[in-house]
């Protein structure tokens, strides 16, 4: 039988043992870098204690009199008890002395062998090197004469040995410290496991791991989509619904919110800690319903967790029973129109003005055949057929003149533009243009469709006002109407929704005469991406 150790024992065990190797390991390392940086610093001191000095007038003036020990003798000595040096010996450039810790050594020449690159090349450097005092820790400096020549050099050194005691006095401290540290890592693991497992609500190992795979799948089962994202607005968790609705292929977790929804408002709510619900947006190219709640700990946002769900579908089974209504009440208005006109042959009749009664069904006659040749011979599509029927029969109820060119022709739709498509797309701009010309005296729209070339082109014109500049930019902005009322400004933000999630076009113009040209271009296929 298998012995499950508790989460609290695995904790300590770990945690002392990654203790002890890692306080060994950086005592040691402490120590080479501590030796490495105390030799750093006693050679940079040296360095420029040597520079200092080769640079002094009174050292490079010293060297034109006879007896230049006098005036450079006094000064390195000063020198060397100001920095602690243990000698500073000046030269001239054939290495021999003029300033020594040992007067006895002046005149003599200088030991160690490493004056060539400061005499040879005028470098200012950092050597090891044994002289009379014992190894030591050396700064070379040149001393170069007002005519650029090089006449003599510095060396300032301090003893290797005072080096290694000044480090071995700081290790001393370094190994207190790291017991210090061991006993205080063994008193922090004990306290660190406690809290654990009071974050973990005292569930050992595998009771989480049997949580998180009973989450795993209620997370699968959900038909909504399910995004959270932490304090730094980076994605902790999405589940398979939202990938799938937002059609995502590369993984989304550990990247910036962003960077995979660039449109989300999930940091707004990260910063304010305001919930949102039901809110209406656009994500990867679908309507959904979004609502955002804050995660919140010890009084602070720490997250945010989102949930949507498609709303497109419903969106469009709306707006084609919308529609439906709408060609219902066209109907009704035709029926209506039909019985005024047979009132009035009726009434002809009855006069006995047989003349004006066949001139008059003539005249219906030839108007119907006409629209109905361009409508149902030239129009191959049911949808868009029953569209513009309707819309005959309501631009007649309010004596609008709707027009369709008689040069349109079009196919059937393909299969990727549906019917609600066309609805939302079709029936906005017309009733727009028809709202459009309710004011004119004389109130006439035209409609034009045609499907050569690789798009699909609806147009419709009116000869109403126009589209003032300042509107252009608010066109289609959700809520944005010019008109008056409640429940304004969504039919051309629709529109624009379709027109963007089947990758095509909308262009809105002034016609040179007045009024305003709505056109749309629609690919017959979904090669590319949007324009």
């Amino acid at each position: 039988m298998k012995v499950k150790v508790s989460l609290r024992t695995k904790i300590m065990g770990l945690i002392l043992s990654l203790l002890i190797i890692v306080i060994g390991l950086l005592a040691g390392v402490f120590a080479y870098m501590e030796k490495r940086d105390v030799e750093d610093q006693v050679g940079q001191l040296a360095l420029q204690v040597a520079s200092t000095v080769s640079f002094m007038p009174t050292i490079k003036e010293a060297f034109d009199r006879e007896n230049p020990s006098e005036i450079i003798q006094p000064i390195a000595l000063s020198v060397q008890r100001e920095s602690g040096a243990e000698f500073i010996v000046v030269g001239n450039k054939h290495s021999i002395r003029y300033a020594h810790p040992d007067e006895w050594k002046i005149g003599r020449r200088m030991v160690g062998g490493d004056n060539e690159r400061a005499l040879n090349n005028g470098e200012y450097y950092i050597s090891k090197a044994e002289g009379t005092l014992g190894p030591s820790l050396r700064g070379k400096a040149p001393i170069i004469g007002e005519d650029g020549e090089i006449i003599g050099i510095v060396s300032v050194g301090f003893l290797l040995e005072d080096v290694r005691t000044i480090v071995w006095n700081k290790l001393e401290n370094v190994f207190g410290v790291a017991v210090l540290v061991l006993v205080v890592g063994a008193i922090g693991s004990l306290l660190l496991a406690r809290s654990i497992r009071k974050d973990t609500l005292g569930l050992e190992p595998h009771e989480i791991t049997s949580f998180y795979q009973t989450r795993e799948a209620i997370l699968s089962s959900i038909k909504e989509g399910i995004i959270s994202i932490d304090a730094q607005g980076k994605v902790t968790m999405i589940n398979q619904s939202a990938i799938d609705l937002l059609n995502l292929s590369g993984g989304a977790v550990g990247r910036l919110i962003t960077e995979v929804f660039p449109n989300t408002e999930m940091l707004k709510v990260l910063k304010t800690g305001v919930p949102t619900r039901d809110d209406e947006m656009i994500l990867r190219d679908k309507v959904v319903i979004v609502n955002r709640t804050p995660i919140t700990h010890d009084g602070k946002v720490a997250g945010v967790v989102s949930s949507f769900r498609d709303k497109t579908e419903v969106r469009d089974m709306v707006q084609a029973l919308s529609e439906v209504k709408r060609h219902s009440e066209g109907l009704r208005s035709q029926t209506h129109e039909h019985a005024n006109k047979m009132y009035v042959l009726l009434g002809l009749l009855q006069l006995g003005k047989q003349e004006e009664a066949v001139a008059m069904i003539e005249e219906e006659y030839h108007m119907s055949q006409k629209y109905q040749t361009v409508i149902f011979d030239q129009i191959q599509d049911e949808t868009v057929q029953a569209i513009l029927t309707g819309k005959m029969s309501r631009a007649s109820e309010k004596k609008i003149n709707f027009s369709i060119h008689e040069e349109s022709e079009l196919e059937r739709m393909p299969d990727h533009i549906n019917r609600a498509d066309i609805v939302t797309m079709l029936g906005n701009i017309i009733d727009n243009a028809f709202e459009a010309v309710s004011q004119q005296n004389v109130k006439k729209v035209d409609f034009f469709v045609t499907d050569m070339g690789e798009d699909i082109v609806f147009e419709v014109t009116d000869n109403g006002p126009g589209i003032p500049d300042d509107v252009y930019q608010r066109l289609f902005m959700r809520g944005f109407s010019t008109k008056k009322g409640e429940l304004r400004g969504y039919g051309l933000a629709n529109v624009r929704e379709v027109i963007e999630r089947r990758s095509g076009m909308m262009e809105v113009t002034n016609g040179e005469k007045g009024g305003a040209v709505f056109s749309i271009f629609l690919p017959k296929n979904t090669r590319g991406g949007s324009r």
